[in-house]
C-alpha cells in the first residue's frame, strides 16, 4: 500500500514542483511504482513531466468535486512506473466549490484511498498557499517534505506552515508527520546560503534531509522539455542530488 507524501510550502519558488517531479522520477528509477498527484491549479507538475492535458480533459478537479473515478484519468509518463494524476486550470474553481461540500477536507484522501494499492509511493505537489486544496493534501498525506530555499527569507512563513500542520494533526489527520525539510537552491559560494543551512539545522534538529539540492541551470531547464533531470541530464550534479534524496526517502520509509 502506497506511502502518501505531500511536498508542501506555501511560499512559491522554493523548488516544490521540481522536487515532486524529480523525486518521483528517481523513486521510479529505483523500481518503485509512483503516482504524482498535481494539486496546483497552475498544473506545472503535469506539464513539467511532459503530460499534456486539455482544460476540459478529466483531471483531479473532477475527482474531488464531482466524485469521478480517478482510474481513467491517470497518465503515464515516459519513465516506467511513474504515473500522473493531472491538474488543469479548472482546479482553481475547486477552492470555491469545496467550501460548501460535506467532508470538504477529505475529498482528496477518498480519491487516493481508491488508488493506494496500485503504488509504492504517492507524491502530492501542493499549491503555494494554505487554502482548501493544500488542507486536502495535508489531510491525505502521512508524511511531508518541506522544500526551503537557501535565501534570505527562507524561514519566513515556515512557522505559519508548521502551525497549520499542527492544527491539521490535531483536528483532521493525527498520523501526519514531517518527514524532513529539504534545502534547495544552494550555492556554496554564497555565505548567506551557508548561514541558512546552519539556521535550518539549528531550528529543526534531526528533521533536515542530508541531501541538499544545489542551484542549477539544468534543473530549471528540464521542465521546459517536459523531462525530469534523470532524462534531461542524467550524469549531472542535480541528477546525483535527487538520486540521493530518493534513496533517503526510501530509507526513511522502511
Amino acid at each position: 500500500m502506497a506511502r502518501i507524501i505531500g511536498v508542501v510550502n506555501q511560499k512559491g519558488g522554493v523548488g516544490k514542483t521540481t522536487t515532486a517531479i524529480n523525486l518521483a522520477a528517481f523513486l521510479a528509477v529505483h523500481g518503485k511504482y509512483v503516482l504524482m498527484v498535481d494539486m496546483d491549479p497552475q498544473a506545472n507538475a503535469t506539464a513539467g513531466i511532459g503530460v499534456s492535458v486539455a482544460d476540459d480533459h478529466p483531471n483531479i478537479y473532477h475527482c474531488i468535486v464531482n466524485d469521478q473515478n480517478p482510474a481513467g484519468m491517470l497518465k503515464k509518463t515516459t519513465i516506467f512506473g511513474f504515473d500522473v494524476l493531472p491538474a488543469a486550470q479548472s482546479l482553481a474553481g475547486a477552492t470555491v466549490e469545496l467550501v460548501s461540500m460535506e467532508d470538504r477536507e477529505y475529498r482528496l484522501k477518498n480519491v487516493l484511498n481508491s488508488l493506494r494499492m496500485n503504488y509504492d509511493y504517492i507524491l502530492i505537489d501542493c499549491p503555494p498557499s494554505l487554502g482548501l486544496l493544500t488542507i486536502n493534501a495535508l489531510a491525505a498525506a502521512e508524511k511531508l517534505i518541506i522544500p526551503v530555499q537557501c535565501e534570505y527569507f527562507a524561514l519566513e512563513g515556515l512557522g505559519q506552515l508548521l502551525k497549520t500542520v499542527g492544527l491539521v494533526t490535531e483536528g483532521l489527520n493525527p498520523n501526519l508527520q514531517v518527514m524532513g525539510v529539504l534545502l534547495t537552491m544552494y550555492d556554496k559560494r554564497n555565505q548567506l546560503a551557508r548561514h541558512v543551512v546552519k539556521e535550518v539545522n539549528r531550528n529543526f534538529p534531526g528533521k533536515v534531509f542530508d541531501t541538499i539540492i544545489s542551484r542549477a541551470v539544468d534543473l530549471a531547464e528540464a521542465p521546459g522539455f517536459g523531462k525530469s533531470i534523470v532524462q534531461f541530464n542524467p550524469n549531472s550534479k542535480s541528477s546525483n542530488e535527487y538520486r540521493r534524496l530518493a534513496e533517503e526517502v526510501i530509507r526513511l520509509s522502511i
